[in-house]
């Protein structure tokens, strides 16, 4: 890497998208966090996809989106479910870390904003490339 990765400022920079009320500041964390063909991967689809596709006889799929655009319209649209409407934020859960060389952990939690309770939360395992900006993240909903 260029300059050496500094792993709380990239798992806060990574936690305050998910969090930005302005969209344009939203959209542009976005665009400085990850590179132009970074993939996001939720690895363990909700219920309801996971119901669906084995009443298919087919395993759940990972769910993905790609580069920057479909990128903030994830981040954008897991604003509006769960911030948006003020009772709840996301914040790291415990020390981001260094799990192979431009591998980054992050553990995260969504938490009520009167009272800081648990409600939700994951881990994701986040590749960076040698600036430091996001080429893969995958997504472990309710890994606490």
């Amino acid at each position: 890497m260029s300059n050496p990765l500094d792993v709380k400022r990239l798992a806060d920079r990574y936690l305050a998208q998910w969090n930005e009320p302005d969209p344009e500041t939203r959209s542009a964390l976005v665009r400085e966090l990850w590179t132009s063909d970074a993939v996001h991967v939720l690895v363990d689809p909700p219920q309801e996809i996971r119901d669906a596709a084995a009443a298919l006889a087919v395993p759940a799929p990972p769910l993905e989106v790609h580069g920057h655009d479909a990128l903030d319209a994830r981040v954008t649209r897991a604003y509006e479910m769960f911030v948006a409407a003020g009772e709840h934020v996301f914040e790291i859960a415990g020390e981001p870390s260094v799990l192979l060389a431009g591998v980054i952990g992050i553990r995260w939690s969504m938490v009520t904003t009167g009272g800081r309770e648990t409600v939700g939360g994951g881990f994701d395992v986040l590749s960076v490339d040698d600036d430091g900006r996001v080429r893969t993240d995958h997504q472990f909903i309710g890994a606490t």
